[in-house]
Formats: structure tokens, C-alpha cells, sequence
């Protein structure tokens, strides 16, 4: 993330706005042929340290920075290869689940449930004879 640096836009301009009034009121009261007082001065002297800094801080912004490398993203993860040794393990413990929990498929359900209902359709017809 890149570091974020303040503007120095608007110091210059507090500093400008402080500059162009001092230089007013001394032209105003003493004439533009005086000497600048103590308080320009040291407002010239700010403004020129500011632009400095305004410009050392662009400077820097301008180098470049190191990035972090990108990395590759995979949407699935890639199966490692098996040895020959490990595949019949594994064959052999499906094979004790399947063993361990006998489960009935979808199509071996539905045709319990027919057979129950077939059942008990007959069981409710009985005849008017018993």
C-alpha cells in the first residue's frame, strides 16, 4: 500500500494569503519603497521552506517502490499423485465403509415405499365377506 503523504497545497496557501496581507498593510502605511519588516521576512522564509518540502515530497512520490509479488490463484487444487502402494490402502478402506454402513440408493427407497403403499392399499380392500 502506498504511503500517503498530506498536501502541502494548502499551507502555501495560508502562508500566501498571510504573505500578500503583511506586503499590503507595509505598502499601504510606509510606501513600496520600504524595506520589508521582520514579520514578511519571516513569511518569505516559511513559503520557500514549504516549496521545498512540496517539491522533495513529489520527488519521492516519483521513485519507485517495491511491490509484492503476485501470486497465482487456482480455482481448485491440484490432486498430488498417489503411489501404487497407497491406492490399494485405499481401495481396501472404501471397501470396509461400504461393508461397515450399508446405505440403500435413492431408486432402492422409492421402491420400498411402493411396495409399503402397494401393501397397504391391498390390507384396506378387504372383502365384504369376512
Amino acid at each position: 500500500m502506498p504511503l500517503r503523504h498530506a498536501s502541502m497545497q494548502h499551507q502555501l496557501h495560508r502562508n500566501g494569503v498571510r504573505l500578500h496581507t503583511a506586503m499590503m498593510s507595509r505598502i499601504q502605511s510606509h510606501g513600496a519603497d520600504d524595506p520589508p519588516s521582520e514579520e514578511e521576512l519571516e513569511l518569505m522564509e516559511e513559503r520557500r521552506k514549504l516549496k521545498a518540502e512540496r517539491d522533495e515530497r513529489h520527488a519521492q512520490e516519483q521513485q519507485v517502490r517495491p511491490k509484492a509479488p503476485k501470486t497465482v490463484r487456482t480455482t481448485r487444487a491440484q490432486p498430488k499423485p498417489k503411489e501404487a502402494k497407497e491406492a490399494s490402502k485405499d481401495k481396501d478402506a472404501k471397501a470396509a465403509k461400504k461393508a461397515a454402513k450399508p446405505h440403500l440408493t435413492r431408486t432402492e427407497k422409492h421402491a420400498q415405499k411402493a411396495a409399503a403403499l402397494d401393501a397397504a392399499r391391498k390390507s384396506a380392500k378387504k372383502s365384504a365377506k369376512t
